[in-house]
């Protein structure tokens, strides 16, 4: 009996993640409006306890999230479209350096056919994926309507859910104390990331700016957004910027800008990030990297930035039932 249980939970769970990826297009803009709803959640309760009706705090918050996401907008827009039109210009740029390198080969006696080169090395290649990521990004700015729409609906329903659950469980104090650990911890989480993202996005403004790099707004952007990625997030915001910069001065200045990314992401990242996160995900650090694989294959880029914040969700859930509740200890951290 607890075996058949067990293969039709397991069933279930395929049945729903192959849903999930089917309707990760309708899905995924519904899942950012709940992310956006949970990180202005602490503002509108802020705003009632100070005597501001709920009507007005809510459209305050829409108004400053249709001038963020606006302003956005226009950054990520104009310079994508900069980046678009130089991609020629760049892929021009590789070739040479890789005839260059060709031919310097060729100076110790090594040949090797340009043919051959250009049959596994495409100089277009690289700048076009970062072109077609940048692009992906966008897209995801293009639901921004229906995202802030939900959102608004989301906040006038948020001061009715406490009481929505304790009706719909009323024997259940566990699950709303799972439910409440749950939101203070993921806010904890998020302002804290936030707070460390737009610290890295600013400093590797700051220092492409300096450095002279093509469109550091872009690349600061991206480094903010990509640094809610754990783990691999700042690696993935590095790899533009520098090849960018191999393209542009060389491999002196690469090297100077991987240097900027690794004081940035080890000083934050690497010290101070796990001292303030470590207890407040209650995740093991080998389950946020699962999850953001994982994720990452079922929503795609966006999977991956909503990771931890879905697979808290399914440990709660795991931890309300007591046949499951040893799975969540296990995924959880050590107390």
């Amino acid at each position: 009996m607890k075996q058949s249980n067990f293969l039709l939970s397991c069933a279930s769970f395929i049945v729903i993640i192959a849903g999930m990826k089917v309707a990760s297009p309708i899905l995924i803009p519904f899942l950012l409006a709940a992310f956006i709803t949970i990180l202005t959640l602490p503002i509108l309760l802020f705003l009632n306890k100070n005597g501001i009706p709920k009507g007005i705090s809510v459209f305050l918050i829409i108004l400053i999230l249709l001038l963020f996401g606006g302003s956005i907008s226009f950054l990520l827009g104009s310079s994508i479209s900069g980046f678009s039109s130089r991609i020629p210009f760049y892929t021009d740029q590789i070739t040479s350096k890789a005839n260059f390198i060709l031919e310097l080969i060729s100076s110790f006696g090594f040949q090797i056919p340009k043919s051959a080169m250009n049959e596994y090395f495409d100089p277009g290649t690289a700048i076009q994926i970062i072109g077609n990521t940048i692009s992906g990004l966008r897209n995801v700015l293009t639901n921004m309507f229906l995202i802030i729409l939900t959102v608004l609906f989301l906040l006038m329903e948020a001061s009715s859910f406490p009481s929505k659950i304790k009706k719909a469980f009323p024997n259940s104090k566990e699950l709303f104390k799972s439910i409440k650990s749950f939101f203070d911890g993921f806010n904890r989480y998020l302002i804290i990331k936030t707070i460390t993202s737009f610290t890295t996005g600013l400093f590797i403004f700051i220092w492409l700016y300096i450095l002279d790099i093509d469109f550091p707004i872009l690349w600061g952007i991206i480094a903010f957004m990509l640094n809610f990625v754990p783990n691999v997030g700042s690696i993935l915001a590095a790899i533009p910027a520098v090849i960018l910069a191999l393209i542009q001065f060389g491999i002196i200045k690469a090297l100077i800008v991987v240097l900027g990314f690794l004081i940035v992401n080890l000083g934050l990242g690497g010290l101070l990030e796990p001292r303030f996160l470590g207890k407040g995900l209650g995740l093991s650090p080998l389950v946020v990297f699962i999850s953001l694989v994982f994720w990452g294959w079922v929503l795609g880029p966006i999977g991956m930035l909503l990771s931890v914040p879905l697979t808290m969700i399914l440990k709660i859930a795991l931890e309300y039932s007591p046949n499951t509740k040893w799975i969540a200890i296990i995924i959880g951290t050590e107390k």
